[in-house]
């Protein structure tokens, strides 16, 4: 768990790094100026971020699977080979299928008007300035996105039906209390960044303003990776008894 939840964060820094220093600079500024390659780079690694924060999540819920529905065989299930492969696949798949969208989308003809009206380099605001036909890249979009987002999904709601029917047949309520304590941090933060995600690119853009637009990436660009740290750390009593022991270890010193 404490290793996926490190490569989630790992994940969760480079989306900042990616977004927040030039969102500052133009808040700041009341606008700014950036070059199409640093406007392509920034969406890159946003997208693949994002595509492997997805699958770490999914590979997360399978991770609590396997912890409480076959707690015997858990330390011969996820092998320290096991987590690492599952994490380099994540990353991997991220990384290597948006690089297929991404240059399609540096193929497009930019001829009009160069003002994106968002906060970064996001897919939607950015097409909306090609003067190209942008048909075949909705289309990869589609054939691309949906399976990033269907098979996690998939693979989070058929581990969790599985988890809650588990603790459900435990007698005990101070185990099913235990069991679903294993969990709940991993099901805020995956409600959190599907829903947002959700509301981006599944909600008809027609439904959305410019201004909601732009405050639904907030959450899932800069709002949600900076709680994620918090619900992993706060509902997690070997975190907190680690950072008291920190705490002291320094007062003492």
């Amino acid at each position: 768990m404490y290793f996926f939840i490190s490569q989630l964060s790992i994940s969760d820094i480079l989306v900042i790094s990616d977004i927040v220093p030039n969102l500052l600079y133009i808040l700041l500024n009341n606008g700014g100026t950036i070059t199409f390659i640093n406007c392509i780079t920034q969406l890159y690694f946003f997208c693949a971020c994002e595509a492997c924060a997805c699958f770490l999540l999914a590979v997360m819920s399978y991770d609590r699977y396997v912890a409480i529905c076959n707690p015997l065989h858990y330390f011969t299930i996820m092998t320290r080979e096991c987590c690492i492969i599952l994490s380099i696949t994540s990353w991997l798949i991220g990384f290597s299928i948006i690089l297929i969208h991404i240059l399609k989308t540096a193929k497009l003809h930019f001829c009009g008007s160069n003002i994106i009206n968002h906060l970064f380099c996001d897919l939607v605001p950015l097409l909306e300035l090609a003067c190209s036909d942008t048909s075949m890249i909705h289309l990869v979009v589609y054939v691309i996105g949906i399976p990033f987002v269907l098979i996690p999904t998939t693979i989070i709601v058929v581990s969790y039906t599985y988890i809650i029917l588990a603790v459900l047949r435990i007698s005990s309520s101070t185990g099913r209390q235990k069991a679903f304590s294993t969990c709940s941090s991993h099901l805020i933060v995956v409600s959190i960044f599907y829903w947002t995600l959700f509301s981006i690119y599944v909600v008809p853009s027609k439904g959305l303003t410019n201004t909601s637009s732009k405050f639904l990436s907030l959450l899932y660009s800069v709002f949600t990776p900076l709680i994620n740290p918090m619900i992993y750390s706060l509902r997690n009593k070997d975190i907190i008894k680690a950072v008291q022991r920190t705490f002291q270890k320094h007062v003492i010193w």
